[in-house]
């Protein structure tokens, strides 16, 4: 699936508070309950508004600021405290591995002061068979390329090439996956 940038109106902004709303609720009930993993899974169906995979496989707590912008390849791995901001949109395609502690961050603010409390909005995507390290952070408009590896720590600002691994604040290519 294609994203594009977006700008909210104040229209959207009100549907955009209400599914928070409700998503925030169910974030509490999927993180702070005993759910077995088909409650679990029903839970974080309703939190992204569609279905899941049975071959994704996410670690709690499960964190996002909005959740109904976020999709699912297969085979998906996400480690525990995952932080999708997600309202910019956040693609994750087959096979992706993201460690834990990682953000994935597609909102941003103007830099213009008098704007400053609008949102520039930009997608996210990691493509097929990634591999996001622990703390990682994922900035908006980042597109991970295919079998790239972000290291642990490492804060993206640029795209990165396909079979890349990325290392540093900012990161870097480092080398190549052989």
């Amino acid at each position: 699936m294609v994203l594009k940038k977006l700008a909210v109106t104040d229209e959207e902004y009100k549907q955009i508070d209400k599914v928070n709303a409700e998503n925030q609720m169910t974030l509490q009930q999927l993180n702070n309950r005993v759910n077995d993993p088909d409650q679990a899974r029903r839970l974080l169906n309703k939190i992204i508004g569609q279905p899941v995979d049975q071959s994704v496989e996410v670690r709690l707590p499960f964190y996002t600021d909005y959740g109904r912008r976020i999709i699912f390849g297969k085979n998906v791995f996400v480690n525990s405290g995952v932080m999708f901001t997600d309202l910019g949109g956040i693609v994750i395609e087959d096979d992706v591995l993201i460690g834990p502690g990682a953000s994935l961050i597609s909102v941003n603010h103007p830099q213009d002061p008098n704007n400053r409390h609008g949102l520039e909005l930009s997608p996210v995507y990691v493509h097929q068979n990634a591999w996001i390290g622990a703390k990682a952070l994922i900035l908006p408009g980042v597109s991970v390329g295919k079998n790239a590896i972000v290291a642990a720590g490492a804060v993206v600002t640029h795209n990165v090439p396909d079979n890349a691994i990325v290392a540093g604040v900012p990161a870097k290519v480092i080398k190549t996956v052989e």
